[in-house]
């Protein structure tokens, strides 16, 4: 195929006609003028380019042996018109049907949304372009790549490009790179003009190197920097919940609307709040939904990359992925985002009694080299819950000494495994959940940090029914009054036993087991209550 590439001299103002196929060069375009005029030129833009895109016809032209001829009587060169200053006389660079296409792809899709979403305030982080976005070097990139083949053998460039998680305009000159090495050699021809790579025995030497320095060859990871300013740009501090969304994020619990106007302020400052109260009041429930509150999503690196070492930040044990719609054209990422990142619910990070100070630093595994981001770090942009506050393993006070600095200057300082000291954002609404007496606990200079004390009461006996209404169709059963009364006068009032928030369900889900082992209809009746109170507060 004869993919050659013209050069031709146009100026700004040209027309479509003149210009049928030139691709602008970027470079050429100052990138301050670039944004001023990109919003008012994207409709006519986007439409020049998905024309000049819809001329290639990747899928049926480089599969038959014909497209060789009609690329030589038709061209296969792709035109895109870009608005840029009058003052810019630079000639246009035409790029072929096989050159710098990921990059037009990315262009075409920044065109058609990134912009749009940047305007709304929200974080996106763009797809790289170059080797020098990614603000990693070609022997970190290599290093992920030898690893790779060395662990699944023969790949294709497609295949390398969805596991370290970067353009094929990028990996692919690290590739050839690596075949003028002799590390890595053609195996055979792929789709879309792709070739299958094979790890040599001089690559194999090299990849088991690496891997003694660090078994890790997933996505590439993401540098410190571009991690801080999409912490900074993600902040919860600049989320504001009001009264609807709070509502809204309490809409399946039974919540007394005094207890709701307290939380509200608290999850406002963005700060720390104690939720203190009796076992079974619903703290951890509502520590739970309080970042539904915020109402948004948020992006987060797999992992960063800082002085040589590779912090894993996502966990699908405490993040919920959002899925992303597929966008994509053979080779090429058409969705424009970066997929070393990944979009998730704000975070909601639980832990109980089981907390150690060793999850609260980076560890790094002793085997791998790969190091685990603390639960403070995962937890960014969102909550961080420390359930049964008073019964971790560690002394109350070590723990308390921990927070001390980043409650108060919302930073934190971590120790990376080589030694050297790291400053982080500390950015997440802390909740201590105990149903011990706060002051009980911690002493009055920790207690001023924390500017919100909220206790969880015992329900009302309108707002105990109003959880056995909620919970009994939940658990297959029509809540009965009669039934429920008898439960209340006989095994509440008759031995002043104060109502608790979590009773209603765990009653009638002893009432459920009973109908199934009795193989009779799920009913409530006084015998069932009965039996399940006798169970249930047996040495309570």
């Amino acid at each position: 195929m004869n993919n050659s590439v013209q050069i031709i001299d146009c100026e700004p103002n040209m027309s479509a006609n003149d210009s049928e196929s030139v691709a602008v060069n970027s470079q050429a375009v100052n990138s301050g003028s670039e944004k001023q005029g990109r919003t008012a030129s994207n409709a006519v833009n986007t439409e020049e380019l998905l024309a000049s895109l819809s001329m290639l016809n990747l899928n049926s032209r480089d599969d038959s042996p014909e497209s060789d001829a009609e690329g030589e009587q038709q061209g296969s060169i792709v035109a895109a018109h870009l608005p840029l200053k009058k003052s810019i006389s630079e000639p246009m660079r035409v790029i072929g049907k096989d050159q710098h296409l990921s990059q037009l792809f990315n262009r075409v899709q920044s065109l058609l949304k990134g912009d749009s979403e940047e305007a709304e305030g929200h974080f996106v982080p763009h797809c790289p372009e170059s080797l020098e976005e990614t603000g990693l070097t070609q022997d970190e990139i290599e290093r992920l790549i030898l690893k790779y083949l060395l662990a699944k053998g023969t790949q294709t460039g497609r295949q390398i490009c969805s596991q370290i998680k970067l353009p094929f305009s990028i990996v692919d000159a690290i590739l050839k790179r690596a075949k003028q090495d002799q590390l890595v050699a053609f195996g055979g021809t792929a789709e879309m003009g792709d070739y299958e790579f094979t790890i040599t025995e001089l690559g194999r030497e090299r990849a088991r190197r690496y891997t003694q320095e660090c078994t890790y060859f997933g996505a590439a990871p993401v540098c410190f920097k571009d991690y801080l300013k999409a912490m900074e740009a993600q902040s919860i501090a600049k989320q504001e919940a009001t009264e609807a969304d709070l509502k809204a994020a309490f809409s399946d619990l039974i919540i007394n609307p005094k207890m709701l106007d307290r939380l509200g302020p608290a999850v406002n400052s963005g700060r720390g709040m104690f939720l203190f109260g009796e076992a079974g009041n619903g703290k951890t429930s509502i520590a739970e939904r309080i970042t539904k509150a915020f109402g948004s999503t948020i992006w987060i690196p797999r992992c960063l990359g800082i002085d040589g070492d590779i912090i894993r930040i996502f966990d699908p044990g405490l993040h919920e992925e959002v899925v992303q719609e597929v966008h994509s054209e053979g080779l090429f990422d058409l969705s424009g985002i970066d997929p070393r990142w990944v979009q998730i619910v704000r975070p909601t990070v639980i832990a109980g009694g089981e907390l150690t100070m060793k999850e609260l630093e980076i560890t790094q595994n002793p085997q791998t080299k790969i190091c685990e981001a603390p639960l403070q770090l995962k937890s960014n942009c969102g909550t961080f819950v420390i359930d049964d506050f008073g019964r971790q393993r560690m002394p109350v006070d070590e723990l308390l000494n921990r927070w001390i600095v980043p409650l108060e200057k919302r930073y934190d300082f971590l120790n990376l495994p080589s030694g050297k000291k790291i400053q982080v954002p500390f950015d997440q609404l802390i909740i201590f959940s105990t149903n011990l007496e706060p002051k009980d606990l911690v002493d009055a200079a920790f207690l001023r940090r924390i500017p919100y004390k909220i206790e969880a009461l015992d329900p009302t006996e309108e707002e105990f029914r109003a959880l056995f209404e909620l919970m009994a169709p939940m658990m297959g059963f029509q809540f009965d009054v009669e039934a429920f009364e008898y439960l209340v006068e006989t095994h509440y009032k008759a031995v002043n036993r104060p109502f608790r928030a979590c009773q209603p369900r765990d009653l009638l889900l002893q009432v459920k087991n009973f109908c199934v082992y009795k193989e009779v209809p799920r009913k409530l009746t006084p015998a069932a209550f009965d039996f399940a109170v006798e169970n249930y507060f047996s040495v309570m």
